[in-house]
């Protein structure tokens, strides 16, 4: 836990990493809470019709010890690997407590895969088994020839299993016991893989120890503002699948003991998402940009819905410093971006009480963290120079490696350093900066540009909703900036519009900035983690260069 200082530099010099021989994330989470506070709200789930079911920490450890001597009663053994194809609920919590306490690995898995998606996960980890719900079976069931090393399939819903064939989860717990005894696992020992969202190429997945856990706890604090304090409650709609939703928020939150507010939104709905945060007095959550984006077409919504929000925290692509003015505006709140990645999570942030917060900066090394930017041969590079963000290795955070892949997680390193994929600077203060993805930097006349600033500029024009910016082939500057846009309600893609974006680029940035080419679109190709496909636009404009 982070120590409470004056500044900046006095918290990072404070951060001592004590990383225990045997951990188990299991434990930690759930068990060491229900025997100290065993009545403690755990876990708060408000289902789509306004219902609320509450489960304390004794709660989800009874649960949790059922689910992994159902595991062993089924014959996983330490090291297998366990599917969990659920969105946030408390099936998706116990599911992956009860693996980690059996010494099983637990594989979060995005609800809205297609079977391509899935079935690639579930044979590249070899899952022999699998947690999923009645909504999502049918995907399993069209692709279950194709998984051999899948034995079990455990269904939470209610309905009419046949011998055979899936496992009623709820109705084999209620048969199991609830006493078990977790194995003592090492810190180093595998807990969990999750994959990349495989935006270049099949996806990869990077297998971490249960020392992970420890690893994330400073990049959540920090951002936080020295969380936890006194009535925090956490809620993010990003889907406990992914890293930012599973170890950010519920993972983390539940290490310090604080609640977590749980809803099964099929969709994101901005209104509803402020009335939800208001009914539960949530004082902390974690906000994709985009989501914060399309909050903003909101008036006053501190004042319409009565929001009482300690912390926001921001990640996935860079802020700008529209939102950031309009958080504090609107919300009351500093928005506190941070970054990181799935192989290594959580690595710089923002903590507006300890520091100046400066707009499109990524923030500060989070404490205990050491964050460079590098040149292709592991030079440290002088401030205000574009080159590779980069960790110094080895970090309780970082991943094992990537599973069944031992040439990517070879390339992932240079020497000392762990490569996070990105381009970015660091000014004089040791803030850092993101420029763009190594394959996401435009290169137009000479110069290197990052999507990133231009995206952020185009926005706060009042008739963008959304942009996407990529460099797209031109014969004379070998790429020219391109910006698909997503109006607003109420607007038109004219010629004067386009001239009037470009004029809004020329005079903010720079004139080599500006988009030569403007397409108004309906929609723009999203990740699921809301992250926008830049390399989709990429390869459909090269195709069209191509075809011509």
């Amino acid at each position: 836990m982070l120590t409470r200082a004056d500044t900046y530099d006095e918290v990072h010099k404070a951060l001592q990493w004590q990383i225990p021989e045997h951990f188990n994330m299991g434990v930690d989470v759930c068990d060491k809470h229900a025997d100290a506070t065993p009545d403690k709200t755990a876990l708060i789930i408000e289902d789509e019709d306004g219902d609320i079911t509450q489960y304390s920490f004794l709660a989800l450890k009874r649960l949790s010890n059922k689910l992994a001597n159902l595991y062993v009663a089924h014959g996983l053994q330490p090291g297998d690997r366990v599917g969990i194809l659920l969105s946030q609920s408390v099936e998706t919590g116990i599911a992956h407590i009860a693996a980690w306490k059996a010494g099983l690995i637990s594989i979060p898995m995005f609800t809205l895969f297609g079977e391509d998606a899935l079935e690639f996960r579930l044979t590249d980890s070899g899952a022999k088994a699998l947690i999923t719900d009645m909504d999502n079976y049918p995907k399993i069931e069209a692709i279950r020839n194709k998984l051999p090393d899948l034995e079990h399939v455990l269904l939470t819903g209610k309905g009419d299993f046949k011998d055979g064939g899936p496992i009623s989860l709820w109705g084999a717990l209620d048969k199991a016991s609830d006493d078990f005894t977790p194995l003592n696992t090492k810190s180093e020992d595998p807990g969990l893989i999750i994959y990349t969202s495989g935006t270049t190429g099949n996806p990869k997945g990077a297998l971490h120890a249960h020392r992970t856990l420890l690893g994330h706890l400073p990049g959540v604090e920090f951002p936080h503002e020295f969380f936890p304090q006194a009535h925090d409650l956490m809620w993010t709609p990003a889907d406990w699948a992914w890293i930012g939703g599973l170890m950010n928020v519920l993972m983390s939150s539940w290490h310090h003991g604080v609640p977590v507010l749980a809803q099964r939104a099929r969709k994101y709905d901005p209104e509803k998402a402020l009335a939800l945060m208001a009914r539960h007095r949530v004082r902390n959550t974690f906000m994709p940009p985009t989501a914060l984006r399309l909050m903003r077409q909101i008036e006053k919504p501190k004042e319409r819905f009565g929001t009482d929000l300690r912390t926001v925290t921001c990640a996935g692509e860079p802020m700008g410093a529209e939102l950031l003015d309009w958080g504090r505006e609107a919300l009351g709140v500093t928005f506190n971006e941070y970054y990181g990645q799935t192989e290594c999570n959580l690595v710089v942030a923002n903590c507006a009480n300890l520091m100046e917060v400066k707009p499109g900066s990524m923030g500060r090394p989070v404490p205990g963290f050491q964050v460079e930017i590098i040149d292709d041969d592991g030079n440290i590079l002088p401030p205000e120079t574009v080159g590779s963000i980069a960790v110094r290795a080895p970090h309780p955070v970082m991943m094992l490696r990537y599973w069944n892949n031992r040439e990517a997680t070879k390339d992932k390193y240079k020497d000392d350093w762990l490569i996070m994929g990105d381009l970015g600077t660091k000014d004089a203060d040791g803030y850092l900066w993101f420029v763009g993805r190594d394959d996401d930097v435009i290169s137009s006349a000479g110069y290197r540009i990052g999507p990133g600033e231009i995206e952020d500029c185009i926005s706060k024009h009042p008739a963008v909703s959304l942009v996407a910016v990529v460099g797209v082939p031109d014969a004379l500057r070998t790429e020219a900036v391109k910006a698909f846009v997503l109006l607003r309600e109420g607007n038109n893609g004219d010629p004067d519009l386009e001239n009037d974006l470009r004029d809004f680029v020329k005079t903010r940035l720079s004139p080599h900035e500006y988009p030569r080419h403007i397409e108004f679109v309906e929609e723009l190709p999203m990740t699921a983690t809301g992250k926008i496909k830049r390399k989709v636009l990429r390869d459909s404009e090269i195709a069209k260069t191509t075809d011509a």
